[in-house]
Parts: C-alpha cells; sequence; structure tokens
C-alpha cells in the first residue's frame, strides 16, 4: 500500500492492485493547493466543508459518510464508526466517523476530526490497526497531548499526524503545528517523508510515528 497526504486530513491510499481511496477531501478555503484526483472510493468522516468536498474526486467513486460496514471491493473494506467532533457528544460540532479501512492485509485508521478520548466500544471495534491517521493540532480536534493517549489506547504499528497548522493553511485557524505531537511521542527528530509505502511483511521495520510531507 502506497499512503500520501494531500494536507489537513487528505490522504490517498493505493492498494497492490491499483485501487485507491480518498480520505476527507478539503475545499479551497482550506488553503492546500486543489486538484483532481481519480479514486475509486473516498470517505467523509463529517460533513464540514474541509473534510467533505468530494466534487475534487473524479470518475464515479462509492462515497463512505455514514456509519456501517461497506465492502467496496472483493479485498477492500470500510468500517464507519460513529464517534463525536468535541468532547460534549456532539452538542458543540456534531457527530464525526472513524473511518477504519482493511486493504492489502492492512488495518487503515483515519479518526477524522475526533473530538475526545476513544470509549471501549470504539476501541473493539477498531481491534488491531496497522496504521492510525490522527489529528494533533486542537481547538476542533483532541490536541498533541491527547492525541498521544489515544495512540497508546490503540496501540498502532504506525501513527501518522493530520490536521495540524502548516504553512499556507487558513489563517485564521487557532490549531498548532506537529511539534508538541511528536514531543509527546518521543519523535521530535523525525524527517518527513514524500509517501509511506508499506505491507503487511514490512510493518516491523517501519517507523512508529511517520511525518509525512503535504504533496
Amino acid at each position: 500500500m502506497l499512503i500520501s497526504w494531500h494536507g489537513h486530513a487528505e490522504f490517498y491510499l493505493e492498494s497492490a492492485e491499483g485501487f485507491a481511496l480518498l480520505t476527507d477531501p478539503y475545499d479551497a478555503h482550506v488553503g492546500y493547493p486543489m486538484g483532481e484526483y481519480p479514486a475509486d472510493a473516498v470517505t467523509v468522516s463529517h460533513g464540514h466543508g474541509d473534510h467533505n468536498f468530494t466534487e475534487k474526486v473524479t470518475g464515479v467513486p462509492r462515497k463512505i459518510d455514514a456509519p456501517g460496514e461497506f465492502l467496496i471491493a472483493p479485498d477492500v473494506k470500510v468500517t464507519a464508526i460513529p464517534c463525536f467532533h468535541d468532547e460534549a457528544q456532539g452538542a458543540l460540532r456534531g457527530a464525526n466517523l472513524i473511518m477504519k479501512i482493511e486493504m492489502d492485509g492492512l488495518t487503515v485508521a483515519h479518526l477524522g476530526d475526533l473530538g475526545h478520548m476513544l470509549t471501549e466500544e470504539q476501541l473493539s471495534a477498531l481491534g488491531q490497526v496497522d496504521v492510525l491517521l490522527i489529528p494533533v493540532g486542537g481547538h476542533y480536534t483532541i490536541d498533541g497531548a491527547a492525541a498521544c493517549r489515544v495512540v497508546h489506547a490503540v496501540q498502532p504499528h504506525v501513527v501518522i499526524p493530520m490536521h495540524f497548522k502548516q504553512p499556507g493553511i487558513h489563517d485564521g485557524w487557532p490549531i498548532t503545528d506537529e511539534k508538541p505531537f511528536l514531543q509527546g511521542m518521543g519523535a521530535a527528530q523525525t524527517e518527513c517523508l514524500p509517501l509511506l509505502r508499506i505491507t503487511k511483511e514490512d510493518l516491523s521495520q517501519q517507523p512508529p510515528v511517520a511525518l509525512l510531507s503535504c504533496q
């Protein structure tokens, strides 16, 4: 599997067989460069414009934006697990979906705009996670310190931070950069990778924290 990051919460996952899945596509107001991407499926964690701009996906993708289990290809399954965008059961910012993506024998979990600690039920639904895509910027989501606690609870093989402050992102958003999370994970010296190439067989050789550069 190849995992590349377009910025914010938007990732592009490509299987060994050529199946392509885009997560949480952002719109132009986020500030990152816009593009169009061919994909077989697109996941949307919640209905905010910085996560649901599916118009950038070309082709006729399968859209996953509701709770449930979805077999979208013979060897690709997505389980959308309900959670919340805040610590007040959604009263402040609404609902959110965790996307558990099973592809190439790997389990990738995209936490969307998670705003709280995971419950035992949610952890059980996730099961063993190989790659965890986690927001770390705070204010609208969990912050770096809370993200470290979530990582400890989930215990993935690899964690990739997302949804943090970077040059070019919306100036008005009061979110932090990735440094507090990396420091909390003992990975302050982590260097950016252009993408993550990962297989089930080489999990033990992967870095515990992978910081991707925006592509």
